[in-house]
């Protein structure tokens, strides 16, 4: 029979919820064969009879017979008439058989990655927030999406187009969607786009990458706002590129700032990143002039303008400004939206509008990436757009959100005051809050998110350490009343780190 140890050992791995979806023979298969793997059970060693393990499992003995069978069929055990189970001679010449074995956490120390795939994995990735918990920042609220209209008009793809629905769409995206978008951004952004110049993609994450492979080399210069987006900064630096942080005041990126970087020493940058509708996370708008001016030295250095325009939809003061692509005749902005903000997060269609010299390389580009974004999804957008039920969508969120941040910036100054400072932003999805008191950030951060509660810290926004601590709140997703519940639960939680620190 096996020893105790080793009995245990397979009855841990019928256990095991990693193993959960395989048979019952293949779970104690599995087990018995890595115990000869690890050199537990020796070349020549009687396996227990399939009745008495069996017993000692609590299984069938049809289970254990069928995990001794297709042991018997790989090679590591013999079965012998009359005298039972044997670990095969063959086993003795195995590879590393006998090392202990290692665990994940020591696969993964030893692994050895590429200087790419160790600042990608530095970086920690892009976390979504799957799950749209209080105050989660950039999730959409999804419960007032029209879904009889979307599942209408997703029947009416199925019906005209049929199982041509079901194969790859072309790289550039479907031309229905791209007339769409293009008709749509023209008219509500004041763009300057084509059907023919736009590209369609999965994300604004995806965007940002093809933007840091294609236009620049590693180790090249690319200006970026401080503080920045975090998922355009680790697009930036998975790519090698070196980040110069350009600070920000009322009006957004201080252009004389970075019109003087240009004259320090060194590789000048070859673009500048920007989020001008509103600036994330400070939700500032960028003014005129220094849009004109970002243009102008584009122009003049050959640069390009990486223009993310995430959420410009819900602007609620007045009239947003016109993109920047809109005010640029020399083509050196590249235009970035997504529907994952404005419509749902599992959507997953975003889009570039490019330069006409960009578009080709873009589109190979994006091939060796995902190749092609589903058709269904794009089709049934397209019809969306083209009949109003995206511009109605948006109009009614746009009203819906504004009440939303109202609300917030009312609980917040009732019941937070003590702790922080709101920035009132004049659109967006989230509203920045400062710490007027000495409050370790990432505790408030860590303890918020024991609570139920996902908050974004503001400092690992910033490239420089010239920035107030504090933490930005997303209020799209949440109704008032769960807004009101949300900001009490916070204020819990900054009273008792308070208390703690006395």
């Amino acid at each position: 029979m096996f020893k105790h140890a080793q009995l245990e050992s397979v009855k841990t791995c019928l256990s095991d919820p990693a193993h959960s979806g395989l048979p019952l023979h293949a779970r104690v298969q599995r087990a018995i064969r890595q115990l000869i793997l690890d050199g537990a059970l020796d070349v020549g060693r009687p396996l227990p009879a399939s009745r008495a393990l069996a017993q000692s499992l609590g299984v069938s003995r049809d289970t254990v017979e069928s995990a001794y069978g297709q042991l018997h069929a790989e090679g590591f055990i013999e079965r012998r008439v009359g005298s039972g189970s044997y670990v095969s001679e063959r086993m003795q010449h195995l590879p590393g058989r006998g090392r202990p074995r290692r665990t994940v956490v020591e696969r993964g120390v030893g692994a050895r990655l590429s200087q790419r795939g160790q600042a990608m994995f530095q970086g920690g990735g892009v976390r979504d927030f799957v799950v749209p918990r209080a105050f989660a920042p950039g999730v959409p609220e999804t419960r007032n999406f029209p879904l009889q209209t979307w599942e209408r008009l997703q029947r009416q793809v199925l019906k005209e187009y049929g199982t041509h629905a079901l194969l790859h769409s072309p790289p550039q995206g479907m031309e229905q969607l791209r007339r769409a978008i293009a008709a749509y951004v023209n008219l509500e952004r004041g763009a300057r786009a084509t059907p023919e110049r736009v590209l369609v993609l999965t994300s604004t994450q995806q965007a940002l990458t093809l933007c840091a492979q294609v236009l620049l080399d590693a180790g090249e210069r690319i200006f970026i706002e401080d503080p920045v987006y975090h998922g355009a900064r680790k697009a930036f630096d998975a790519a090698g590129l070196e980040c110069v942080p350009v600070p920000l005041d009322a009006d957004g990126l201080r252009v004389e700032r970075l019109l003087e970087s240009t004259q320090v020493p060194g590789e000048a940058p070859k673009a500048v990143f920007l989020t001008p509708s509103h600036q994330f996370p400070t939700g500032a708008t960028l003014a005129l002039d220094r849009r004109l001016a970002i243009i102008e030295w584009a122009r003049q250095r050959q640069g390009w303008i990486i223009e993310d325009d995430y959420d410009s939809e819900f602007h609620y003061e007045g009239k947003p400004t016109a993109c920047v692509q809109g005010l640029d005749s020399y083509e050196r902005t590249i235009y970035i939206g997504t529907f994952t903000k404005s419509l749902f997060p599992g959507l997953r269609l975003a889009y570039m509008v490019l330069p006409s010299q960009l578009l080709a390389p873009m589109t190979v580009a994006r091939t060796l990436l995902d190749g092609h974004s589903a058709p269904i999804p794009q089709l049934t957008l397209a019809r969306f757009i083209e009949g109003g039920h995206f511009g109605a969508h948006i109009r009614t969120m746009r009203t819906v959100y504004a009440e939303r941040r109202d609300v917030l910036v009312r609980l917040v100054r009732q019941h937070l005051s003590d702790f922080v400072e709101a920035r009132v932003p004049g659109g967006g999805m989230q509203m920045p809050c400062v710490f007027i008191r000495d409050i370790p950030e990432r505790a408030a951060v860590e303890a918020a998110r024991k609570a139920g509660i996902d908050v974004l810290g503001l400092a690992g926004l910033h490239a420089t350490k010239r920035y107030k601590a504090g933490f930005l709140l997303g209020f799209a997703a949440h109704a008032p009343h769960e807004l009101d519940v949300a900001v009490r639960k916070l204020a819990q939680v900054l009273h008792a780190l308070c208390a703690g620190r006395k």
